[in-house]
């Protein structure tokens, strides 16, 4: 493995760390917010909604901040 495959692969590697942390907080952040009581075999409505909206949120948030580091 030359110099630049490895650097492409250390990348991908930062990559898959980096989503694997922002499902976790993204998870931990919206359960928190959206799941009050004890959950049943199903979301109820009001749960889904909410976790939905969270997680869409998050996700923006997540990318007006990347956006705003790539263009320094």
């Amino acid at each position: 493995m030359d110099n630049a495959e490895m650097q492409r692969f250390l990348q991908q590697e930062q990559q898959k760390a980096m989503m694997s942390e922002m499902v976790g907080k993204l998870t931990s952040v919206c359960w928190d917010k959206c799941i009050t009581g004890t959950p049943g075999s199903k979301f109820s409505s009001s749960e889904s909604t909410c976790l939905t909206n969270c997680a869409q949120r998050f996700l923006d948030m997540s990318l007006l901040i990347a956006k705003r580091f790539e263009a320094q």
